[in-house]
């Protein structure tokens, strides 16, 4: 299952305590307590790993190393390891003390969410002239304690949308070589799955239903996915009994859901037509072109129909490598 959510507890190391300790060399016996180490810091790192999220998912807390005591001869301890933690690139980290949030956008860009504590000074540190033997030493500082939340919005070029049983999993598997599950039957998907056309991300976005903006079916956990989506590619089975209202169904769930996502490029695909006749399946794309002009027909089984969509998505992939 895709983890798309999480709330933990990060926890930096804590400093390590200076020493107190003194040269044993006679006529040079002076101080050489050395510093503590700085406790380890925690760092989210982005990744294009969708599925990043899922290492911590049972995970309450995190702690990195503390640092380590100092010792004689001016020997400092040693800083504690950071902690460099792999997260999916469009995840929003929010601190929910203080309510800052950030968004990791790139793969390796690094946010740093708990400092280490600094260590603390050794004797050596503490000597003067008026104290020439001090016995004085500073404990380690705390590191940084904080509770974040870990959000995943998925980043796609193009969206797959459409009721259970569209035809998005295997339409994702055929141009893309990804894995979704595919079977006749309602929420196949359970999960968001990614697949890569040349340059182009496309996503499998599950099915949605009546409803889905409330909660029903697999509600809004997917809904706010589709709003990192650049273009939708709106899927509707030559199967269904009443396109109109099936294309009107998802329209109005992601209205209700944010009333951007209709102003989203969407193309309408009418899939699986190798079930109808040439004449039905005009017949099926006359009346989602009524609806929208960017209206074709599909079925995986079919190399002109799948050609004509692939040329749609070279066209989309130029745009996007030249910025326009």
């Amino acid at each position: 299952m895709l983890v798309d959510e999480i709330t933990i507890r990060f926890v930096a190391g804590h400093g390590g305590r200076g020493a107190v300790a003194f040269n044993k060399i006679r006529l040079a016996q002076g101080p050489t307590g050395g510093d503590g180490g700085t406790g380890g810091s925690i760092y989210l790192e982005g990744v294009s790993d969708i599925g990043a999220l899922q290492l911590y998912a049972n995970k309450k807390e995190i702690q990195a190393e503390d640092g380590k005591n100092g010792r004689g001869q001016f020997i400092d301890g040693r800083k504690g390891e950071d902690l460099i933690l792999k997260v999916p690139i469009g995840t929003t980290v929010t601190n929910l003390e203080t309510g800052y949030a950030q968004e990791i956008q790139k793969v390796s860009e690094r946010i740093l969410v708990a400092g280490g504590g600094s260590g603390g000074k050794g004797n050596f540190k503490f000597r003067s002239s008026t104290n020439t033997s001090p016995k004085e030493y500073q404990a380690g500082f705390s590191g940084d304690t904080s509770t974040y939340k870990l959000e995943l919005r998925l980043i796609a070029d193009v969206g797959l949308v459409g009721l259970p049983n569209a035809g998005k999993s295997s339409l994702l598997n055929e141009l893309t070589g990804a894995k979704s599950k595919v079977a006749n039957y309602a929420f196949t998907t359970l999960e968001a799955h990614l697949g890569a056309y040349y340059e182009l991300i496309i996503a499998d976005i599950p099915g949605l239903i009546e409803g889905a903006h409330l909660g029903r079916g697999l509600g809004v956990k997917f809904l706010k996915h589709v709003e990192r989506t650049k273009i939708l590619f709106h899927l509707i089975s030559a199967e269904s009994t009443d396109l109109a209202r099936d294309y009107d169904i998802v329209r109005t769930e992601l209205e209700k859901y944010n009333p951007a996502l209709l102003r989203k490029e969407e193309y309408v695909i009418l899939t699986k037509i190798d079930i109808l006749s040439p004449k039905e399946v005009e017949e099926k794309l006359s009346v989602l072109k009524k609806r929208i002009a960017n209206s074709i027909a599909v079925s995986i089984l079919d190399v002109e129909s799948m050609d004509r969509l692939k040329k749609i998505l070279n066209d989309i992939k130029s745009k996007k490598l030249t910025g326009v």
